[in-house]
């Protein structure tokens, strides 16, 4: 009997809404967190096996062409597009809403299986375009794994209907669950898949993630009474049209992001040997706060902007975007500025084991050192992409993607040369700086300054216009203090990290770096003082956040009665 009552309060669980913001944001960041957990032990586990090698390389370049493939599929499977058509549909008619899923499921099979068959025929040319640095037989199998993972594209995309889904009714837990069970499906194929198949093992157990992705949503998307009926008849519904034309524009944008993706690793694979995987590996570091935070509140507030703006509420609207916005500022300035000053630290903890040798711990700290600039920045684009879908503005980021993109592209294929020549001032600085001056080959250096450059130049395009916008649609926009809290926090962030790198120094004369509790010691303590300094300096100016926190402690942490419903707008 009691395993029944705990079974049945579990599946409550799992179907419950979750109305307000910060709770669900809370939640979705917290499997984000384990998902990242998951997607380092990932990364640790190619690395340890394959070291920043050619294998690594083939793999990561790989993914590509399914990347794209997927991001193509978002015409159709984009969240953003699928949550106000479906609640318009859902208020007035819940079995039309039906009929709408039904019918996109069931397009998805129908393009997506004839999508990926014409892609794995071209695959061979495709590849030889994407890594014109490989070998042929490289290239043969790195179009080898392609083919294979043209297969996670169409359970991604059938996953992503059934996230709009559950996103739409605030089932945030179920859809908290899929990037976990897809890192689970990805190390099951390196610890099982690539002993018993070989290299291509690694392929299959994308494959893998990619299911599981889908099928950790099923139960909430059957509670919800959905049901997954495919058929190979051509149904087209007239909510189509309308997700078709609200997503065009963030596809094109998502597309312009690919294609740029796409040639950059293309000029990339004309490096060493392990430039792509040294890319890969630091971005997947970087992505981990941005995971956490970005992606979770940008998710968690959509709903609550789109209701907003229906509703002709400013004060909503601007509660939860500047709500959200200091939040992010508040938990990732110090976040970014330990990143760069303990990279060595991070990258040693993540990857340092097996075949990942000093060499390619240095130089992955590197490019991580300066995608730490990012951190903030691309953990708000999320939050201003959604809030222009809010706005129903899709054309203005299409424009500012296209433009900051072929940014990336032009100053990514002319600073890889810059940074290529060991002589030059630019290259000479940076390796000081970054200490890899008696490294050769830092080419790499010069792709990951373009991609800075070029997505600080997007967000801020970006800001600017949906300011704009914003008071467009309501006629004011609010004066809060917003300018006076983010300088405080940038000061406070700046004095943490000069504490960490003081205590660093320190805790050198007494703690060795021979072993991984060394590593975990002495860069542990020196982040953990960065950030009590952090705290206590803005406890100093009684900032909010941190005021917030020591409520929350105090109320007993964790109670779900005392979750904040929102997040208000200073007056």
């Amino acid at each position: 009997m009691l395993q029944v009552v705990s079974c049945k309060l579990n599946l409550d669980f799992i179907k419950r809404e979750i109305v307000s913001i910060n709770a669900a944001a809370f939640l979705i960041g917290a499997a984000g967190f384990l998902s990242r957990i998951l997607g380092l032990f990932r990364d640790r586990l190619l690395a340890g096996r394959f070291g920043a090698s050619r294998e690594l390389d083939i793999y990561y370049a790989a993914f590509q062409i399914p990347d794209f493939i997927f991001n193509l599929f978002l015409i159709g499977s984009a969240t953003a597009a699928i949550i106000p058509v479906f609640l318009e549909y859902w208020e007035k008619d819940k079995e039309e809403a039906r009929r709408l899923i039904d019918g996109l499921f069931n397009i998805f099979l129908i393009f997506s299986a004839v999508f990926c068959l014409l892609t794995a025929v071209f695959a061979p040319l495709l590849v030889h375009f994407l890594v014109p640095g490989f070998s042929a037989e490289e290239q043969a199998l790195a179009s080898l794994m392609t083919r294979i993972m043209l297969v996670s594209p169409f359970f991604l995309s059938l996953s992503n209907i059934v996230s709009g889904v559950l996103q739409a009714h605030r089932r945030f837990f179920a859809f908290s669950l899929s990037s976990i069970f897809y890192n689970l499906g990805i190390i099951f194929g390196i610890m099982v898949f690539l002993p018993f198949f070989g290299f291509l093992g690694l392929a299959y157990g994308v494959i893998f993630g990619a299911f599981l992705h889908l099928l950790a949503q099923f139960p909430a998307f059957y509670g919800l009474g959905f049901r997954f009926n495919p058929s190979f008849r051509m149904a087209f519904h007239p909510g189509m049209k309308k997700i078709a034309l609200l997503s065009g524009p963030r596809v094109l944008a998502v597309s312009f992001s690919s294609i740029g993706v796409l040639i950059v690793t293309a000029a990339v694979s004309t490096l060493s040997q392990g430039s792509i995987a040294v890319l890969q590996l630091a971005n997947n570091i970087k992505f981990i706060p941005v995971g956490i935070f970005g992606v979770s509140f940008a998710v968690a507030v959509f709903p609550r902007l789109s209701q907003a703006f229906v509703k002709k509420d400013p004060e909503d609207f601007y509660g939860a975007f500047f709500g959200v916005l200091k939040t992010l500022i508040f938990w990732l300035a110090p976040v970014s500025v330990l990143f760069y000053v303990l990279r060595a630290h991070i990258v040693r903890l993540a990857l340092g084991t097996g075949l990942f040798d000093w060499r390619d711990t240095r130089l992955t700290a590197s490019v991580l050192g300066i995608f730490s600039v990012l951190i903030i920045i691309e953990s708000i684009l999320p939050l201003l992409i959604k809030s222009f879908y809010a706005l129903n503005k899709t054309f203005r980021p299409l424009i500012i993607n296209f433009l900051s993109n072929a940014v990336i592209v032009a100053l990514s294929l002319w600073l890889m040369g810059v940074f290529s020549d060991e002589s030059s001032p630019v290259t000479q600085f940076f390796g000081r700086v970054l200490r890899v001056d008696d490294i050769s080959g830092l080419g790499i250096l010069g792709v990951a300054l373009a991609v800075v450059i070029g997505q600080t130049l997007n967000f801020f395009i970006l800001l600017k216009f949906f300011l704009g916008e914003a008071k467009k649609s309501f006629g004011f926009l609010p004066e809060n203090g917003f300018t006076g809290n983010i300088r405080r926090i940038v000061v406070a962030a700046a004095i943490s990290g000069l504490t960490a790198y003081a205590v660093r120094i320190v805790a050198d004369f007494f703690i060795t770096l021979d072993t991984f509790l060394g590593v975990l010691a002495q860069g542990g303590s020196a982040g953990i003082a960065g950030l009590l300094v952090y705290g206590l300096i803005l406890y100093k100016f009684e900032n909010k956040e941190i005021m917030d926190i020591i409520e929350v402690f105090k109320r007993r942490l964790l109670k779900p009665q005392v979750l904040p419903q929102g997040i208000e707008l200073d007056k």
